[in-house]
């Protein structure tokens, strides 16, 4: 897997779009340590497509979808590195209008740019077919980035 170039990070106050994984409280703790605040946000002209083999989604360009998630707020600049690790290399950070309540504003989300099914990922599915498996991979997966980072 050939290593991708360091990319400029959002600065700390930026907001996170979550659609997927990421959504889940579980998830954030065993990533990056704690639950980021967090706020119900929807994201229009997009969904969050099923990819095949995975158990995790991608956001993708859709005229008539509305995507839901949530806004996460209070990312501190490690969190952003370790997230931003975690994502697959067929992610690209990306600006996004989305909408939280009643106001609208901006924030950075993971879009797809790779192969998609044509079915929509269901959180639903998600949270009873795979979270507790899924938490304790990226659970693992964060003890061999500490791991890593004490050894170089």
């Amino acid at each position: 897997m050939s290593e991708r170039p360091a990319r400029r990070l959002p600065v700390a106050s930026d907001p996170l779009f979550v659609y997927g994984t990421l959504r889940f409280p579980t998830v954030l703790s065993a990533l990056i340590g704690r639950v980021p605040a967090m706020e119900p946000a929807r994201l229009i002209g997009r969904r969050a497509a099923a990819l095949p083999g995975k158990a995790y989604p991608g956001l993708v360009t859709a005229t008539d979808s509305v995507t839901d998630g949530f806004l996460l707020t209070e990312l501190g600049r490690d969190d952003w590195q370790v997230l931003d690790a975690f994502e697959d290399d067929e992610y690209d950070l990306t600006p996004v209008p989305v909408l939280a309540g009643e106001r609208a504003g901006y924030a950075w989300t993971y879009t797809w740019t790779a192969e998609v099914a044509a079915d929509d990922w269901s959180a639903a599915d998600f949270e009873t077919g795979h979270l507790p498996y899924y938490a304790s991979k990226c659970a693992a997966w964060r003890r061999d980035l500490i791991l890593l980072s004490e050894t170089v």
